[in-house]
C-alpha cells in the first residue's frame, strides 16, 4: 500500500513539473507545434522509471527542470525534447540509435554531444583536461544547443548541490566557477551566469559567501530606501520629458562584491555600485536622451561613462553606463539599455537563436565568431598548460577599446600593450613590430593601452620576435604567434646543438655521425617514444637526453672509447658532482622531488612560485642548473614553456618519513581594528605553524598584514588561509608566490 502511494505521489509530482513546462513553452512559442515535447516527456518517463535522485527525488524531475530553464530561455521544441532526453543515454538502457529512429537526426544529434560532454571529467591531468575542453568547444562550435543544454542541466544540479557528499559539492562547484560561468559569460548569458557563480561560490567557500551575505544584507534596508527614492525621481523627469521606460533596480550578485573586494581590498561599505538602476527603453534615441536627463539631475562621475552600445562587448552585452553622484553625495550606477538589449544581457545567445530555416542564421554565425576564433588560436597550442591559462583568458575577457589611426575599432584585453595591437592586426605586424604611436606620442612597447588610445604601429623589416615579449602581452593570439616563432628558431637551434654533441660524444669512439645510419637513428628516437631522428637530436640539444645514452645504443657490441677519451672522462668526472652539490646547496630541498622515469637527476624548486608538497608541479630543464620545479600555476610557466621539449614530468617523493617545512608568504587585508594581530596569530598557532617573520601596514581604516610561515603541505596551507578567512574584518588572504 506505502509503495503504491508513493508511486501516486511521484506520478503526481512529475505530471505537474511537465505541466508547468508545457504551460511555459505555449506562452513563449505559442505558434510551435508541441508534440515532440509530449513524445520526450513519455518516452523519459517510461525509461526513467524508478530511478531516483541524491535528493530522493523522482529522477524524472531533473530532465523536467532542466526542459523548464530551456522553456524559460525561449528555446525550440527540438531543444526542449533534447533537454528532456538528456541523460537517456547515460543513466538507461537507451542508446544513441534509439533516439535518432524515434525523434529524428536533429535530437540524437544534439542529445550525443550533451551525453559525450556529460562523460568529460575537468579534474584529470593538464593534457586530458585540455584536451576535453578542446572536445567542448568543438562540440559548442558545431551545435551551440549542445552547451545551452549541458548549462541547464549544470544550473540545475547547482541548485540541488546540498544533497552530494561536500567533496562532490567541492568538486563540482570549482568546475562551474573555472569552466561552466565563464562559457555562460561569454555567451552574454547573464542571468544564468550569474546564479551559476552565486550556487558556485556558496559551496566552494561557505565563509566568505556567509561573510559577503552578512555584509549586503546589512546594506540592502536602506539601499532599497534609497533607491526607491531614485527610480521615482527618475520615473517623474522622463514623464515630463514624454520618454516612455521601465525603471528597474538591481543589487550586485554575492560572487560580484567578493571578486570586487579581493580585486579592489575594500570593505563591503566602498562597494559604490551595489546597488544600481537600469532603465529599459523601446527605442536607441530613447538611450541617449535618457542619459542626457540623468545628467541634469545628478552630476555625472568622470571616467565612469561607458558606452557599450557604440562599442558592445565581444558577447555582445549593449548598455550605457554612467555612475552619479546624489544630493547627498552617494555615488550609484545606471544603466541604460532599449528592450532587445535587455534581452541580450539576461539571456545572450539564447535570445536570438532560431533553428525554423535550419540551425544557424547568418546573425547567429556572427555571435559564435569569438568561438570559432578561440578553437582556431588553440589548434596550434601543444602545451596543455597554455591552453588552460590561454582559455581563461579568452572566456573572461576584460576589454580595453583602441583605435587604429583610420578609426577602425581593435578590442583587446585589459593591460595589453601596443605588441598585442600589432598582432590583432596582423601575424607579420607583430613581429616586425619595433615601436609605437599612441595619441601621437612615441611610447615604449611596455606601455599599457587604454580605453580610446589612438595606436600606430612602426615596424622594420627583418626585425623578429623577442622572448621579453612573452612577459608583456596579454592576448592568447600575441603570446601564440610569439610561442610559435621562438619554438621554431629555438628548435632548430637545439636540433643542431644536439648533432654538435653527438658528434662530439661519437668522436671518442673515432666515429663519424655520417657513418652512423639515418634508420639506426630513427629507431632510438622511436625507443625515446618520438616520431622523428630530428626530435631526439631537439631533446638532446635542449638537455632533456643524454648524447652518451644515445649514443650508447647506436654502437655496436663491445665498442670502448679511445684511452684519450679514457682520461679525459676521468678528468672531468668530479666536475657534475661538485657542480651539483653546489646548485643543492644553493636551492635545497631535492631529495622531496623526483623526475618520472629518469635517474639521479639535479632537481630544485624555482624561487619564482616555491612550489610545496601537495601542489601540481612542472619540471623544466634549464642549462647547466638541472630541472627547475615549478607550480603549474606560476605566471612563469607559460613563458617559460613555449619551448616543449624542455618540459619534463615531476612528482613529489613518496618518502615523506623526513618532515620537510616550506615558507610561504601571505598578505591579509583586514579592517585596521583592535585584536585583529591577535586573532590572526591565534589562528597559525592552532594550526601548528611557525612565524618566521611578520609585518603590519596600516592606513583609512584598513591594513595589510604581511606573514611568513613555515608549511609543510598544501592541506596545511588551505586549512590555515580558511581559518584566517573566517575572521571578522578580514577581507582577503593572499599567497605570494616569491619570498
Amino acid at each position: 500500500m506505502a509503495s503504491l502511494r508513493q508511486q501516486i505521489a511521484t506520478t503526481a509530482l512529475t505530471l505537474t513539473k511537465f505541466r508547468e513546462l508545457m504551460r511555459r513553452m505555449q506562452e513563449n512559442r505559442p505558434h510551435d507545434d508541441l508534440s515532440l515535447v509530449k513524445k520526450a516527456y513519455d518516452y523519459s518517463l517510461k525509461h526513467h522509471e524508478g530511478q531516483t535522485r541524491a535528493s530522493g527525488e523522482p529522477y524524472l524531475v531533473h530532465p523536467l527542470q532542466v526542459g523548464l530553464v530551456l522553456a524559460e530561455m525561449k528555446m525550440d521544441p527540438v531543444s526542449v525534447a533534447a533537454g528532456l532526453l538528456h541523460d537517456s543515454v547515460e543513466d538507461t538502457s537507451v542508446t544513441i540509435v534509439d533516439i535518432r529512429k524515434e525523434f529524428g537526426e536533429q535530437v540524437a544529434h544534439i542529445v550525443e554531444g550533451v551525453t559525450k560532454i556529460s562523460k568529460i571529467d575537468f579534474h584529470t591531468r593538464e593534457e586530458q583536461q585540455a584536451e576535453n575542453l578542446r572536445k567542448m568547444m568543438l562540440a559548442m562550435v558545431d551545435d551551440i544547443r549542445v552547451v545551452l543544454i549541458k548549462l541547464a542541466d549544470r544550473l540545475h544540479n547547482m541548485r540541488t548541490l546540498e544533497h552530494l557528499e561536500p567533496e562532490r559539492q567541492q568538486k563540482i562547484a570549482q568546475e562551474t566557477l573555472e569552466i561552466y560561468a565563464p562559457i555562460a559569460h561569454r555567451l552574454g548569458m547573464g542571468k544564468i551566469r550569474g546564479e551559476l557563480e552565486d550556487l558556485g561560490f556558496r559551496f566552494l567557500d561557505p565563509g566568505g559567501y556567509e561573510q559577503v551575505e552578512k555584509a549586503v544584507d546589512a546594506r540592502r534596508g536602506p539601499g532599497e530606501a534609497f533607491l526607491g527614492k531614485v527610480q521615482q525621481t527618475i520615473a517623474d523627469k522622463l514623464k515630463e520629458a514624454g520618454i516612455q521606460a521601465r525603471v528597474e533596480s538591481r543589487i550586485k550578485r554575492l560572487y560580484s562584491v567578493h571578486k570586487k573586494l579581493q580585486r579592489q581590498r575594500i570593505s563591503a561599505d566602498q562597494v559604490y555600485d551595489l546597488f544600481a538602476v537600469r532603465i529599459i527603453t523601446h527605442s536607441l534615441q530613447d538611450c541617449y536622451a535618457v542619459l542626457g536627463i540623468i545628467h541634469n539631475i545628478w552630476r555625472p562621475v568622470p571616467g565612469r561613462i561607458k558606452d557599450f552600445i557604440a562599442m558592445p562587448r565581444p558577447n555582445f552585452y549593449q548598455s550605457l553606463h554612467t555612475s552619479v553622484i546624489s544630493e547627498e553625495g552617494t555615488p550609484f550606477e545606471i544603466q541604460i539599455r532599449t528592450d532587445e538589449m535587455h534581452k541580450m544581457a539576461e539571456e545572450g545567445i539564447a535570445a536570438h537563436w532560431k533553428y525554423k530555416d535550419g540551425p544557424v542564421s547568418a546573425q547567429d554565425e556572427q555571435r559564435l565568431a569569438w568561438l570559432r576564433q578561440v578553437v582556431e588560436w588553440q589548434r596550434d597550442v601543444s602545451d596543455p598548460n597554455e591552453f588552460l591559462s590561454t582559455l581563461k583568458v579568452d572566456l573572461y575577457p576584460e576589454e580595453v577599446y583602441t583605435f587604429t589611426p583610420k578609426g577602425k575599432v581593435v578590442v583587446l584585453p585589459r593591460d595589453s600593450t601596443p605588441i598585442d595591437f600589432a598582432y590583432t592586426i596582423h601575424t607579420e605586424v607583430g613581429h616586425s613590430c619595433v615601436g609605437a604611436k599612441v595619441n601621437g606620442r612615441m611610447v615604449p612597447l611596455r606601455h599599457k593601452l587604454h580605453s580610446g588610445d589612438i595606436v600606430e604601429i612602426l615596424t622594420q623589416p627583418g626585425h623578429k620576435p623577442s622572448r621579453d615579449w612573452l612577459g608583456l602581452v596579454k592576448s592568447s593570439r600575441s603570446r601564440n604567434k610569439i610561442k610559435h616563432w621562438l619554438n621554431l628558431h629555438q628548435r632548430e637551434r637545439a636540433i643542431e646543438i644536439g648533432r654538435k654533441l653527438i658528434e662530439k660524444e661519437a668522436r671518442k669512439y673515432r666515429i663519424a655521425l655520417k657513418e652512423i645510419k639515418d634508420e639506426d637513428l630513427q629507431k632510438v628516437a622511436t625507443g625515446y617514444g618520438l616520431g622523428r631522428a630530428d626530435d631526439l637530436m631537439a631533446g638532446i640539444g635542449y638537455g632533456k637526453y643524454s648524447a652518451r645514452q644515445v649514443l650508447a645504443r647506436l654502437l655496436p657490441p663491445g665498442a670502448t672509447p679511445s684511452m684519450e677519451s679514457e682520461i679525459e672522462a676521468e678528468g672531468l668526472s668530479a666536475k657534475p658532482g661538485a657542480i651539483a652539490n653546489v646548485v643543492r646547496r644553493v636551492f635545497g630541498d631535492h631529495n622531496a622531488i623526483t623526475v618520472k622515469g629518469q635517474g639521479d637527476m639535479l632537481v630544485y624548486r624555482a624561487r619564482c612560485c616555491n612550489p610545496i608538497r601537495g601542489e601540481s608541479i612542472v619540471g623544466y630543464i634549464t642549462r647547466g642548473k638541472g630541472v627547475a620545479v615549478h607550480s603549474v600555476n606560476c605566471p612563469n610557466v607559460t613563458n617559460l614553456l613555449y619551448e616543449p621539449e624542455r618540459r619534463i614530468d615531476v612528482e613529489w617523493a613518496r618518502d615523506e618519513s623526513t618532515p620537510t617545512s616550506y615558507p610561504v608568504k601571505l598578505t591579509v587585508f583586514c579592517d585596521d581594528r583592535f585584536g585583529m594581530l591577535k586573532n590572526i596569530t591565534g589562528v597559525i598557532g592552532d594550526a601548528q605553524s611557525n612565524i618566521r617573520n611578520i609585518g603590519a601596514h596600516t592606513a583609512n581604516s584598513q591594513a595589510s598584514v604581511e606573514i611568513v610561515l613555515d608549511i609543510s603541505d598544501l592541506k596545511h596551507l588551505e586549512q590555515i588561509i580558511a581559518g584566517l578567512r573566517k575572521i571578522p574584518g578580514v577581507h582577503e588572504v593572499q599567497r605570494l608566490q616569491k619570498i
